[in-house]
């Protein structure tokens, strides 16, 4: 599982023009998933995400986690974070799990990543066409890849 995380001041999602999440402090987090992938990525992920100390304690420095500063969870489901663009101009998204085994995988991560965080975390809808709306937080953007672990 790949992730992006954006440490955001407010977020939103819409379908067709409906909103469908929407938050102000937290993370707004883009998720990828691959074949490969597997419900150890998904507790480490979870884990991972939750405590990540991205966010600015009393002194100014980034010592805090989302649960620590009350904040919120939105997770977008982006199979274009595993995009190919070795060859030609057009990426190839073959790495990319198809629908029928990264539904159930977005699905379980979302899950965990609920009971983790202590409280509901919004999506987006697997598949959909989707609006994000954020303002970024500092910028503070952090790249997280399972399989780079160690």
């Amino acid at each position: 599982m790949k992730v992006v995380v954006q440490r955001v001041k407010e977020a939103s999602v819409k379908i067709n023009g409906e909103k469908v999440a929407d938050i102000q402090k937290g993370m707004l987090v883009f998720l990828g998933i691959i074949d490969e992938d597997n419900s150890e990525d998904i507790n480490w992920l979870s884990n991972k995400l939750v405590n990540l100390r991205i966010f600015n304690d009393a002194d100014g420095v980034m010592n805090d986690s989302v649960q620590d500063v009350d904040g919120d969870i939105i997770v977008v489901s982006q199979f274009t974070l595993h995009a190919n663009t070795k060859k030609g101009h057009r990426p190839s998204y073959n790495k990319a799990a198809k629908p029928e085994v990264a539904i159930p995988l977005y699905e379980a991560f979302v899950k965990r990543l609920a009971v983790d965080f202590g409280k509901p975390v919004q999506t987006g809808e697997f598949g959909a066409d989707m609006q994000v709306e954020l303002i970024n937080d500092g910028p503070v953007t952090i790249i997280i890849d399972t399989k780079n672990k160690a």
